[in-house]
């Protein structure tokens, strides 16, 4: 009796972990399910007031995981330092124009804020930004990637409505986890703007360049550009990227002339300095590249 008391305890037992497991298992792929399922969002505009600029309108992204965006006074003054009354800037990942408008106030509707955001269903938002402060800016968004050749790129994304990712195979480290796929447009960036916007290339001051890990590639490709007009920028260390990845952009920074900082936050910008052997010390940071000319002028 005794032994069967203890096949059954063990046998009821195993069914339950038999369920439990098949219930994670189902679970796990439902939540995965969901992740893949596309669903287009719109926006809610938002009003706020600075005051010195006034009442600024921004269009938020209602998808789910899009953080809530704000802009402030603090933030366009610290831009100030960097950009005069019309200057040129470049905001490539773009996103839906939460740093564009800041940008574009600080470069004012005398100068030219170029946006580029390659995925149409941000883009959208980013369009519906660049109408909404035409008195005060200036921003033009374009809905394709900075790539080295023009033509169709695959972008990977965190979720079926493609609120984060970016040209992840340029990356050595594949983990990132973003398995949705989108075709995107890619165009060289310096041979379009040279054609279609050489015009307003003397007074480009800024660079900022958010792209998932691709921002080493993505500068190479404008570096005609840097070099010439040594625009400060801005970009990201990002969390995937191994050492010999960290090194080749501090590296083409400073080849091209520029001192590296921490990013120390949207109403400071530049932190301490960021040298080679820092690279490695934080999982993800941004940075700021100031041009060695500029940084000799303040001295």
């Amino acid at each position: 009796m005794a032994g069967f008391t203890a096949t059954f305890w063990i046998a009821s037992t195993l069914g339950v972990l038999a369920l439990t497991a098949a219930a994670w298992s189902f679970a796990v792929l439902a939540k995965r399910r969901r992740r893949g399922l596309f669903c287009e969002y719109g926006f809610q505009l938002k009003t706020f007031y600075l005051e010195q600029d006034g009442d600024i309108h921004y269009a938020q992204w209602l998808h789910p995981k899009e953080v809530p965006k704000s802009i402030e006074q603090a933030q366009v003054n610290a831009l100030r330092k960097f950009i005069r009354h019309g200057d040129t800037v470049i905001d490539i990942g773009a996103h839906t124009g939460d740093t564009t408008i800041p940008f574009a106030l600080a470069a004012g509707p005398g100068g030219c804020t170029l946006a580029l955001e390659p995925n149409p269903y941000v883009f959208k938002v980013l369009a519906k930004n660049a109408t909404l402060n035409r008195g005060k800016t200036n921003i033009i968004p374009f809905n394709f990637a900075a790539t080295e050749t023009d033509g169709v790129f695959t972008f990977h994304y965190s979720d079926g409505a493609y609120c984060n990712g970016g040209f992840l195979d340029q990356i050595e480290n594949k983990r990132h986890g973003h398995r949705q796929r989108l075709d995107v447009q890619g165009r060289n960036l310096e041979k379009f703007l040279r054609r279609e916007y050489g015009g307003v290339l003397a007074r480009l001051a800024m660079i900022k360049v958010d792209t998932e890990g691709y921002d080493r590639q993505v500068l190479q490709s404008i570096l005609g550009l840097v070099r010439e007009f040594q625009p400060v920028i801005m970009c990201e260390v990002y969390r995937r990227l191994n050492q010999a990845e960290r090194e080749s952009l501090f590296d083409l920074l400073s080849q091209a002339g520029y001192e590296c900082f921490h990013y120390a936050g949207a109403t400071t910008l530049v932190g301490d300095q960021v040298t080679r052997d820092d690279l490695m010390k934080s999982a993800h940071f941004d940075m700021v590249a100031l041009p060695r000319r500029l940084r000799q002028a303040a001295a």
